[in-house]
């Protein structure tokens, strides 16, 4: 970067690696799997027994966020300074940084979170339950006012809000198993409808456990008109408008571009002519 910086000090050059650009580690092969596991977000994720992976690239999304970000902040300090930029991004650094509740949970060798699946590590009942259509709700008590309108409005059984096995988060989180037993049974005969309308009925924060088509086909995005159509090499595709509707103004939803479609207006955007341009696909480099 040392000598691009000096022929172009307005240059803004952002590097993304595993571990950054010195440290031990700089050299070491890094892919998302293996940030996930350096990252300690692993040993917090999955079940008791089971170690689980986020569904998707966690590490490699969360490092270009980062990128993002950070190019952003050197645009305006450049539009300020006329200074460029060298970024240094690393994943570890990126997926440390969205670990800082579980590290903070264990700080000076306090007891880590322990995994317990989509279940809350420390509030019960706070997790998935099956329904008996077959769906399942993730539901969330936060107090004991919902305690008692759980027992009263969603599991019709007032009594449970007493008893002595359940009528604090500490003896309901050290009797799990006895009271999802309970709820269990009180969902069996329910649908996943039902269920959430009685939810809704108690205030109790809920949701419904989508699975990818229920995510393409979510009401709540339908109503929002969230959804585009644009064109790619292989026609037309639905996707999201980006996150944060602007009353300024409107997202532009351009096509997908093929492989190299806009080398050649990027290059002359960076001040290449014609010439030069010929000569970098004579090379071979374009």
């Amino acid at each position: 970067m040392g000598g691009t910086a000096r022929k172009a000090p307005q240059l803004i050059v952002c590097d993304i690696s595993g571990y950054g650009d010195n440290g031990p580690y700089r050299d070491k092969k890094a892919y998302d799997l293996l940030i996930q596991s350096e990252a300690g977000f692993l040993s917090i994720t999955g079940t008791p027994d089971t170690p689980s992976k986020a569904g998707n690239s966690m590490a490699d999304i969360a490092a270009g966020m980062y990128a993002f970000t950070s190019i952003l902040s050197a645009l305006l300090l450049r539009q300020k300074t006329s200074e460029g930029s060298h970024i240094d991004v690393s994943m570890l650094e990126a997926l440390g940084e969205w670990m800082g509740y579980p590290m903070y949970y264990a700080f000076e060798g306090a007891t880590p979170p322990p995994r317990t699946g989509a279940s809350h590590a420390s509030i019960y009942p706070y997790g998935p339950f099956p329904a008996g259509d077959g769906g399942t709700v993730m539901l969330g008590l936060q107090n004991e006012r919902e305690w008692k309108s759980f027992c009263d409005v969603v599991l019709q059984n007032p009594a449970l809000a007493t008893d002595e096995r359940f009528n604090a988060n500490a003896q309901r989180n050290a009797n799990r198993e006895a009271l999802r037993a309970l709820i269990v049974e009180a969902f069996a005969k329910l649908s996943t409808a039902e269920v959430e309308a009685r939810l809704d009925a108690a205030q109790i924060a809920n949701a419904r456990m989508n699975d990818m088509a229920g995510l393409w086909a979510h009401p709540q995005l339908k109503a929002r008109e969230r959804w585009r159509d644009v064109g790619s090499p292989a026609g037309a595709v639905p996707a999201l408008l980006p996150p944060g509707r602007n009353s300024a103004f409107d997202y532009r939803m351009d096509a997908v571009p093929r492989v190299g479609e806009h080398t050649e207006a990027i290059l002359r955007e960076l001040g290449r002519d014609d010439a030069s341009v010929a000569r970098l696909r004579e090379a071979k480099a374009i």
